[in-house]
């Protein structure tokens, strides 16, 4: 084993040293709010943080990072180690693998010691002189924050409109740079997504506002060289349950102006090369159809669960007749087949499934002389779709990884059946995959349901009641959490800790039923497939209840505060990133960012079943004068999709309430919002802090 595994012994302490007088926990003021609905009173009294203009907030949330600082501040130490050694990792001076649009290849780049990317291109063959179109490096000078996204290029390869984030709200400026002259032109597009779609012509672009709360609720269109405030409105989404969104067709034929809810879509069409024309309907929206479109000659191609095909099905219309009487089926709903997704090309259809857990590809020709899958041999991978942007071309590329190989980039020759490895990610500093293996469980959950989980570890870590590990989940909004490679989890590893992922319901790993099974008042089994596999890995002998961590973010944050209100002893500590733990008041509160929108996904507590409901787990109400473990919690103050006040509040109604003395620590990042930081190193950084956290805790009890 390498030297490193044995540093970690030099930060053992003990709980005495940090109760030092001068390390007192923040204590967050009571002012008493009442909250009232269907007759029921909840009292908070630390709704005041939810202001963000407030001096006083902002002075809490830097006490608790002083806090956080000083509690462990003897893993400062620690901690840069495991910064270095995760970024040694990393090939600094990297690349991607560069593909072709419309006579160009494009890549993005990273230098050795810089931050940022770097986008650039090759006119007609990669042996051309590289044009830099964007060193986000230079640009990203002088911020804290900075993303640059939506780089959308225009069919005569003159003109790149961008989109800019230099707050980390995920509200973007959209900008045009002509790539001829190497200049950044006038026109500013404010409150966008960052997105945008090119017309034929070169000079219309069509791109998606959002609303004070967020939500991306119409869609405009711009002229090349005119302000914006003479743009044109084209389509406003008034449901406020409802998000919208432009792209172009792959077939480049078609404009496409999508709008969708948890449980609904409804798209409209137009020709690319008639930007002036008025939008057509495909198909009006239902509520509980579910559909989206790609084009093909002279059809289209629609992913739908028309007709309760809660697997999702693939059936094709006339161009001139979309509405679903004319849809016929092409590929039938499979009960045990979850279809994610397709990609058209000229000769070929490939179709994204997921059975039995996993991810595999099915290849058809338009002819029907072909019709296969590609083969997958590890017991627990993902693979997916990679950027296939050419429509006339043999060549599918797809990325696959799993919990020990590395990602590689492949191409699959669909005619000759053979494949190329174009790129495996690079780790450096010694690692083998032979030194890690990994495997795939099944739990039966307490209503006998049987849930996957990933795991992997060192081959020559022992498993027992001594064993470190951690337990990942998230299991919302039908996200399936892969069993994907990490460079920066190595560092667990290589210290003993095993690492595994619960696909817990409310994901989608399993199929769409797994995803219904874990929402709306389904929710808590989600928790309970999570706290039912934790007791299981123990059963295993795999750990202990003392050596046993959870971690999740956003909605796994909901996942960890809720299973620490339910189980508080199962675990000896926690991370909870970016949590979203308030959920009755901000679900009661549709100015805030993704309310409304979610109505289908958590309940509506406007109602008082869903309110009931949700009361009953939400974690930030069911807080109890009792032990529990120790907790990280991490937020940004300007996170527009879980707010900083959630995570605020709920550390401090833990700190008021709970009456162990383990360790309870919040880290607010004053820069940033949800993603966390923007650089690809400084983001590493938040990685060391969550492991020094999990390293301490085992430290402190051997």
């Amino acid at each position: 084993m390498r030297q490193h595994l044995y540093t970690i012994t030099t930060i053992c302490f003990t709980f005495a040293q940090l109760n030092a007088q001068d390390m007192q926990a923040p204590k967050a003021k009571k002012t008493e709010k009442k909250l009232s609905i269907h007759g029921d009173t909840r009292i908070d009294n630390y709704y005041w943080l939810n202001d963000r203009e407030n001096p006083e907030v902002i002075d809490y949330l830097k006490a608790e990072n002083a806090y956080t600082k000083a509690m462990l501040k003897p893993t400062e130490k620690l901690q840069a180690e495991l910064f270095q050694e995760i970024k040694s990792r990393i090939k600094e001076d990297d690349s991607s693998v560069p593909y072709k649009l419309n006579g160009y290849w494009y890549e993005t780049k990273f230098e050795k010691g810089k931050e940022y990317p770097i986008y650039q291109r090759y006119k007609e063959n990669l042996s051309a002189q590289a044009e830099v179109m964007f060193d986000v490096n230079q640009m990203a000078e002088g911020h804290a924050y900075y993303q640059l996204g939506g780089i959308n290029i225009s069919p005569n390869n003159r003109y790149a409109a961008f989109g800019v984030d230099n707050v980390s709200r995920r509200i973007y400026t959209i900008q045009i740079k002509d790539l001829s002259s190497g200049k950044i032109l006038k026109d500013k597009i404010e409150n966008t997504t960052g997105s945008s779609v090119w017309a034929a012509d070169n000079k219309t672009l069509f791109y998606t506002r959002k609303d004070a709360t967020l939500r991306a609720y119409q869609i405009w269109k711009h002229t090349v060289g005119t302000d914006q405030s003479e743009d044109e409105l084209v389509y406003e989404e008034k449901d406020e349950t409802f998000n919208v969104y432009v792209y172009k067709s792959k077939s480049r034929a078609y404009i496409i102006i999508g709008s969708s809810s948890t449980v609904s879509d409804e798209y409209r069409f137009i020709k690319a090369d008639e930007p002036n024309a008025k939008f057509q309907i495909f198909q009006p929206r239902e509520r509980n159809l579910e559909y989206s479109i790609e084009h093909y000659q002279d059809k289209f191609y629609i992913q739908t669960n028309k007709d309760n095909a809660l697997n999702f099905k693939i059936m094709t219309t006339p161009i001139n007749k979309t509405t679903k009487e004319n849809w016929v089926e092409f590929i039938p709903y499979r009960k045990d087949v979850l279809i994610e997704g397709f990609e058209v090309f000229k000769d070929f259809l490939v179709v994204e499934e997921r059975k039995n857990g996993l991810t595999q590809m099915n290849i058809r020709s338009w002819d029907g002389k072909e019709n296969y899958y590609l083969p997958f041999k590890e017991e627990t991978y993902n693979a997916g779709s990679s950027v296939n942007t050419d429509f006339d071309t043999h060549l599918f590329r797809y990325s696959y990884t799993s919990l020990t190989t590395p990602n590689s980039v492949i191409d699959f020759d669909m005619v000759n059946k053979t494949s190329e490895i174009k790129k495996e990610q690079e780790v450096l500093g010694g690692f083998d995959k032979n030194n890690y293996t990994s495997e795939r469980i099944w739990v039966e959950a307490r209503d006998g349901k049987l849930v996957p989980v990933s795991i992997v570890r060192r081959k020559d870590t022992k498993l027992n009641a001594s064993t470190p590990l951690l337990l990942y989940a998230y299991g919302s909004y039908g996200y399936s959490m892969e069993a994907y490679f990490s460079s920066s989890r190595l560092s667990l590893l290589d210290r003993g800790f095993v690492y595994a992922i619960a696909h817990i319901r409310g994901g989608e790993e399993m199929g769409r039923e797994w995803y219904e099974d874990g929402k709306m008042l389904n929710k808590k089994n989600t928790f309970y497939d999570f706290i039912d596999v934790a007791k299981n890995l123990i059963e295993r002998h795999y750990t202990s209840a003392k050596h046993l961590y959870a971690m999740g973010g956003s909605a796994g944050g909901l996942l960890m505060g809720a299973v620490i209100n339910m189980e508080p002893q199962l675990f000896n500590g926690a991370i909870a990133q970016v949590p979203f733990v308030d959920v009755v008041t901000t679900m009661l509160d549709d100015s805030i960012p993704l309310t409304t929108g979610e109505y289908d996904e958590w309940g509506n507590p406007n109602e008082k079943v869903y309110y009931d409901y949700m009361k009953s787990y939400s974690p930030y109400d069911n807080i109890e004068a009792k032990d529990y473990p120790h907790l990280l919690v991490t937020t940004g103050l300007h996170d527009s999709q879980v707010q900083y006040w959630e995570p605020a509040k709920w550390v401090a109604k833990l700190r008021d309430l709970k009456t162990d003395q383990n360790l309870l620590l919040l880290e607010t990042n004053m820069d940033t919002g949800h993603g966390g930081a923007s650089g690809r190193f400084e983001s590493l950084k938040e990685v060391a802090l969550e492991y020094a956290f999990l390293l301490l805790l085992e430290n402190k009890i051997k």
